[in-house]
């Protein structure tokens, strides 16, 4: 059962869809909170993986993050990774407030730069007790070093300097620059990741009308000291499970995070898939969904008298 709901994030409403199993409950569900990509909406691959959740369940909040999809937050498509951390802690302060949520039993799931800004918030967040990640990566890293690293640090400069000269135009008041998250057109000299990146995100496989492949140029200079992973040894002893495809570009970003990670952490490797493969296709979902519900099963038990996780 899907219920449209709403909450604040630093004065700005967001729009969510809390998911719950088609059998009512009599006690309070464990919950996961589901972030969705840079560039997604809530409809698309984490709507399909807090859906899937429920049928394991669990209750499951997939929202679109300020200044996306249906949420409010002005200029629309800015990317502001500290905003997305503190709108996952506003997400879970509104689920604690929900008498069919237990507050002792919400972890989080962050899919592709969503599973980057999981592990952000919730290294500042201890009522986030258990937290996983699908096709993980880190939005600073990949602007600042690029897919897989190695990018001319000059690049990322000039990126920094034209979002300054972006904020005077826009004081001028001129509108934000939009750029494509992926190509709008592909052809055989296309990057296979861009390939599939427009593969979902452009055609009907993934495509929704608020996920218009947009984001705010000048977000580069919020995004310049961001790091994902950083702090995430301080993580522990709260779980982590990380599960990546072998064959997906962004693979290094959860082996290197899973290495910086204390105990207890895992890295699930899904054979042959890709880092969009996780998205939507059922061979590869299904297998991540039967990890990742084990492991917030395991990680989310019921509550104690105490009210401390059993």
């Amino acid at each position: 059962m899907r219920t449209d709901v709403s909450f604040f994030s630093n004065g700005l409403a967001l729009a969510g869809h809390l998911h719950t199993p088609d059998v009512r409950a009599g006690h309070p569900l464990p919950t996961v909170v589901v972030i969705h990509p840079w560039g997604g909406v809530k409809e698309q691959t984490a709507g399909l993986y807090a859906r899937r959740l429920t049928e394991h369940g669990f209750a499951a909040l997939a929202f679109d993050a300020a200044h996306q999809g249906a949420s409010e937050g002005e200029p629309h498509f800015l990317e502001n990774p500290f905003q997305r951390a503190e709108d996952i802690k506003s997400a879970v302060s509104y689920l604690s407030t929900r008498k069919d949520v237990d507050p002792d039993r919400i972890g989080v799931l962050g899919i592709s730069t969503g599973g980057g800004h999981a592990l952000y918030a919730a290294v500042g967040d201890q009522r986030v007790r258990a937290v996983g990640t699908v096709s993980a990566a880190c939005i600073g890293s990949l602007l600042r070093d690029g897919l897989g690293g190695g990018q001319d640090p000059a690049v990322f400069r000039k990126l920094v300097a034209r979002a300054g000269l972006l904020r005077t135009d826009e004081a001028l008041g001129e509108p934000a620059l939009l750029e494509h998250i992926v190509p709008e057109e592909v052809d055989e000299t296309t990057p296979d990741h861009l390939r599939q990146g427009h593969e979902y995100y452009r055609t009907a496989r993934g495509g929704h009308l608020r996920s218009e492949n947009a984001w705010v140029l000048r977000s580069v200079d919020q995004i310049a000291q961001y790091d994902s992973f950083v702090g995430i040894e301080s993580l522990a002893p709260r779980p982590l499970l990380m599960v990546a495809g072998s064959a997906a570009a962004t693979a290094y970003f959860s082996r290197t995070a899973v290495e910086r990670a204390g105990e207890p952490q895992e890295l699930f490797w899904i054979d042959g898939a890709s880092h969009f493969d996780l998205y939507d296709k059922d061979e590869y979902v299904s297998l991540a969904l039967a990890k990742l519900t084990s492991f917030f099963g395991e990680h989310l038990k019921r509550a104690s008298a105490k009210g401390r996780v059993a």
